[in-house]
C-alpha cells in the first residue's frame, strides 16, 4: 500500500481488510505515544490524529535500536500487519524499521499516556498543547466536529444557506454591559454578540440561513458554565407561522445530529463511555407553568430561569415525559431582546423559547418582529433610540416576511453531551474572564 504524506491510512486498515491482505507491509506517520518494555522485545503505541496503534518492537526484526525514541517523538514506522483481538484496532503492526522525523526536547508535564489525564482543570488548560495528545481528551473535540459536521448536513438538507457574518460590528444585537468594545480606526466598535442582525438582513434574500462562528460576551461570569468567546450554531428562518416552527425545526436538527454521531463518532464516544439521549417529541411548557412546577407560586418575583430551576426542570421531564430536553416558551418581553415578537394574546409575554438540556439551557430562540412599525414602537417602549439603529431597521423598512430562528452555544451543548463538568473541557483553547492564553 503507498503511503500518501500526510494522509491517515488507518481508516483503510481494518480487520477484513487485513484478513484479505495478511502480512502486508504498510507505511504509518505517526507520534510516540507509549512505551512498554519486555525482555528482548516492546509495545510501541503510535498516536495518529484520529487512532493508537499498536505496534510490536522486537530486538533483531527490526533495524532500528529503541533508544533512537522515546515518548513524543515523531516517526514513519513500517512494518507487517496481522490481526490481534487484543490490541486497540483488532490488528498490530510488527515492526520493520522506522525513521525518526522529529524528536521533543522536553518531557511531557502531563501523564498523556494513561486513559484519563487524571490532572486538575487547570493544569490541563495551562498546559492545553500536550493535554490535547491524550486521546480522551482529543476525542471531545471529535464529537464537537461531529456536532457541526450533522449540524450543517441537516441544514443544506432542509435548504438553509451558510453565511458568514462579521464579528467587527457598530452596535451589539443584545444590548447592555455585555460587550466587548473595540477602538476601530478611532470609531467605537464592538465584537459581536450574536449575529442576529445579519441572520435577519440575510433571510430577505435566501430565505433560511444557518451559521457556525465565534460569539463574544463580556461578561465577568467565573462559572461552570461561561465562556467569553464561544461557537454558535444559529440559524433563521423565513416564512413561519409561529415561534413553534422554529422549536420543530430544532428538534428534527438534533435528533438529525445524534443520529450522524451514532453513525460517524462510535470509535470517540466509546473512548469517552458517552450515553447519547433519545429524541422523540420535545415536551414543552410556558414560563408560567415553569416557575409552578418549581414552586414559585404566584410568578411575579422571577423573570428568568436561575441554573439550579433548569435543574429541577431537566428532572421533571425526564421522570415525567422520558425526555432530557426541555422547551420552556413566553418569557417575559421586558426580559427578551427588543427584536423578539411580543405574543399578541398578552404583550407581557415574548413569543421566545429556551431549550434546556440535562440541566442547562444550550439554546434561546423565538419570533422575530418583522413589520417596521411594530418594531420602532417596541424599541421606544424598551427605551432604545431607533435612529441608533437605522441600518437594522433597513431591513423592516424594505419588507420582511414573518420569521424567527435561535442560537445554540456548542460548547454548552457537548459539554452535556459528554457529561463534562465544566464548559471549558470543551473549548478547545477556552477564553474567560481569567485566560487569554495559551
Amino acid at each position: 500500500m503507498e503511503q500518501i504524506a500526510g494522509v491517515d491510512l488507518i481508516k483503510e486498515l481494518d480487520v477484513e481488510y487485513i484478513k484479505q491482505n495478511p502480512e502486508e507491509l504498510v507505511s504509518i506517520d505517526a507520534c510516540v505515544h507509549k512505551i512498554r518494555s519486555m525482555s528482548g522485545f516492546a509495545f510501541i503505541i503510535l498516536r495518529t490524529g484520529k487512532y493508537l496503534i499498536q505496534t510490536i518492537y522486537e530486538e533483531g526484526k527490526c533495524i532500528n535500536s529503541l533508544d533512537e525514541i522515546r515518548i513524543g517523538s515523531y516517526i514513519t514506522a513500517k512494518g507487517y500487519l496481522r490481526l490481534d483481538d487484543r490490541a486497540n484496532l483488532g490488528f498490530e503492526l510488527s515492526l520493520e524499521s522506522f525513521k525518526v522525523l522529529s524528536q521533543p526536547v522536553a518531557d511531557y508535564p502531563l501523564n498523556v499516556g494513561h486513559k484519563k489525564i487524571g490532572c486538575g482543570l487547570e493544569a490541563n488548560l495551562d498546559n492545553r498543547s500536550v493535554a490535547l495528545r491524550n486521546p480522551r481528551e482529543k476525542a471531545i473535540f471529535k464529537i464537537q466536529e461531529g456536532v457541526v459536521s450533522g449540524f450543517r448536513e441537516f441544514m443544506e438538507k432542509q435548504g438553509f444557506t451558510q453565511v458568514h457574518t462579521p464579528k467587527i460590528v457598530a452596535a451589539g444585537a443584545e444590548g447592555g454591559a455585555n460587550i466587548f468594545k473595540l477602538d476601530y480606526f478611532n470609531q467605537d466598535a464592538f465584537l459581536a454578540q450574536s449575529p442576529q442582525f445579519y441572520k435577519q438582513t440575510c433571510v430577505a434574500f435566501f430565505d433560511r440561513v444557518f451559521e457556525i462562528a465565534p460569539v463574544y460576551r463580556a461578561e465577568k461570569h467565573n462559572t461552570s458554565r461561561h465562556l467569553n468567546e464561544y461557537i454558535g450554531l444559529d440559524f433563521e428562518m423565513g416564512y413561519i407561522n409561529s415561534m413553534y416552527d422554529i422549536m420543530k425545526m430544532e428538534a428534527a436538527m438534533l435528533k438529525y445530529v445524534i443520529q450522524y454521531l451514532s453513525q460517524h463518532c462510535k470509535y470517540y464516544l466509546e473512548i469517552l463511555d458517552a450515553k447519547l439521549p433519545d429524541i422523540d417529541t420535545i415536551p414543552s411548557i410556558t414560563f408560567i407553568e415553569a416557575l409552578k412546577l418549581i414552586n414559585n407560586k404566584d410568578g411575579k418575583s422571577k423573570y428568568d430561569l436561575e441554573p439550579e430551576d433548569e435543574v429541577v426542570l431537566c428532572d421533571y421531564a425526564k421522570e415525567h415525559w422520558r425526555s432530557e430536553f426541555l422547551f420552556i416558551t413566553h418569557f417575559p418581553s421586558s426580559k427578551r431582546p427588543f427584536y423578539a415578537m411580543n405574543d399578541k394574546e398578552d404583550s407581557r409575554f415574548a413569543l421566545s423559547f429556551d431549550l434546556l438540556f440535562r440541566g442547562l439551557e444550550i439554546t434561546t430562540g423565538g419570533q422575530r418582529i418583522h413589520d417596521y412599525h411594530e418594531q420602532v414602537e417596541k424599541m421606544q417602549e424598551m427605551g432604545i433610540n431607533p435612529d441608533d439603529l437605522k441600518s437594522y431597521l433597513s431591513i423592516h423598512k424594505y419588507g420582511m416576511p414573518p420569521h424567527g430562528g435561535l442560537g445554540i452555544g456548542l460548547e454548552r451543548f457537548v459539554m452535556k453531551l459528554l457529561d463534562l463538568q465544566n464548559v471549558r473541557e470543551a473549548s478547545m483553547f477556552p477564553r474567560d474572564v481569567h485566560r487569554l492564553e495559551p
